[in-house]
């Protein structure tokens, strides 16, 4: 374990240099680059843009526009200010900042990264609702320049770490697959002599249409400030999957009940999004409204005593995948409801439900909740990295204030 007078005797007789960033880098944007000329020119080499998934990939194309390591930042957007260390052939979009160390025999790449990684995101500038981060700013920021073997060290401790973590979250990725492949297995009937089978028992297939009643969410007028305030009825957007995931008890923003038009959906109903983000949906245990952005799944009064909802819940992930595959063209994308309404659903004995639902509960906890498993450990592990972190690159000349807002003597 790291002790805490670690810095001191590290940083013992030597100096610690600072500069901007300009003053010891070249910066640079990429190039724009539509979907068009991504799908006109696939090929081999990385293309990154503004966002964070897939490590900021969008594409590769046939060509590249830089060669070697570099460090890339998010200058527009909900992202604007993350930062990647790259290695190799790659490109980058007009979204992105290009980072080249002028000389690497006193500031290293990674370790460059690792402190830019704090402290690009106090630049940002959040005006007119869109965040930016523009490479006249990111100029700006200033850096520590400890001698080299220091930076050395500091990046080979923190490399562990990020290396544990790199190998939990992979470890997460097997299992989450292995989740996905048996839950689909678990939910695939079998025919044998022109009847369905799940699981040895016998399946009645019927339409979605048959099962639910669907209805639309809706949004109540924002100009109306009375309908949002003091209120108490759950209101399910995107942004509550997000956080919250695939089972939802209560909203991030409630509505009050003046701005309701009818009635509520009823608890255990299904929603999913069957515009914009498509295909993701989550099971609600309260009463409540969504959005106009879901599709609400009540489940018809005749069949509350033949079906589970959670193993419908389960079901739908396979209506999800489908649903993927069933948008209009056009340039709000949305499914194709005429054809969701006649997709069917394998309903086997209740019993069989339930079994099945029992396995997949345990399965689920195991890869998904934040209180167990894999995804409590590296979340562990994300904050003793960060802990390390801002304790290895406590430098003289710098104040840590507790909040991140730091202070240069």
């Amino acid at each position: 374990m790291i002790k805490k007078n670690f810095m001191e005797k590290l940083l013992n007789g030597v100096e610690v240099e600072w500069r901007t960033l300009e003053e010891v880098a070249e910066l640079k944007r990429g190039r724009v680059m539509s979907k068009t000329y991504l799908a006109e020119n696939a090929g081999d080499y990385p293309v990154y843009s503004s966002q964070t998934l897939n490590n900021g990939m969008i594409g590769k194309i046939t060509s590249y526009d830089f060669d070697g390591e570099y460090i890339n930042w998010t200058t527009d957007g909900a992202n604007a200010g993350t930062v990647f260390h790259r290695n190799g052939k790659f490109s980058i979009t007009n979204v992105c900042g290009l980072i080249t160390i002028k000389n690497e025999k006193k500031l290293s790449y990674k370790f460059l990264y690792f402190w830019l990684s704090i402290e690009a995101k106090k630049y940002v500038y959040s005006g007119m609702g869109n965040p930016k981060l523009m490479s006249n700013q990111m100029a700006k920021v200033k850096i520590p320049i400890p001698p080299l073997h220091v930076q050395k060290e500091i990046v080979r401790i923190l490399d562990t770490f990020t290396e544990l973590t790199a190998e939990l979250t992979a470890e997460l990725t097997a299992r989450k697959k292995q989740y996905e492949y048996y839950r689909d297995k678990l939910l695939t009937p079998i025919e044998d002599n022109g009847k369905w089978f799940l699981n040895g028992k016998e399946v009645e297939w019927k339409k979605i249409e048959d099962i639910f009643y669907l209805k639309n969410g809706y949004t109540p007028s924002k100009s109306k400030k009375e309908y949002w305030k003091n209120g108490d009825i759950p209101w399910f957007r995107m942004e509550d999957l997000r956080k919250n995931g695939n089972i939802l008890n209560n909203s991030i923003q409630h509505v009050h009940k003046s701005g309701i038009k009818g009635n509520l959906f009823p608890a255990n109903s299904i929603i999913m999004a069957t515009t914009a983000t498509i295909g993701e949906h989550a099971l609600v245990t309260v009463d409540y409204l969504s959005n106009q952005r879901f599709t609400n799944f009540t489940l018809k009064d005749e069949l509350c005593e033949r079906l589970c909802m959670k193993f419908v819940y389960y079901y739908f992930f396979i209506i999800d995948e489908k649903a993927k595959q069933s948008v209009n063209k056009s340039s709000f994308p949305s499914v194709q409801m005429g054809q969701l309404r006649k997709w069917e659903i394998p309903i086997p004995p209740l019993e069989k439900q339930k079994e099945i639902v029992e396995i997949l509960d345990k399965f689920e906890a195991l890869t998904t909740s934040i209180s167990e498993g894999l995804p409590r450990e590296i979340e562990l592990r994300q904050k003793q990295y960060e802990y390390y972190r801002n304790m290895l690159l406590n430098f003289p000349g710098l104040r840590w204030n507790k909040g991140g807002n730091n202070k240069y003597d």
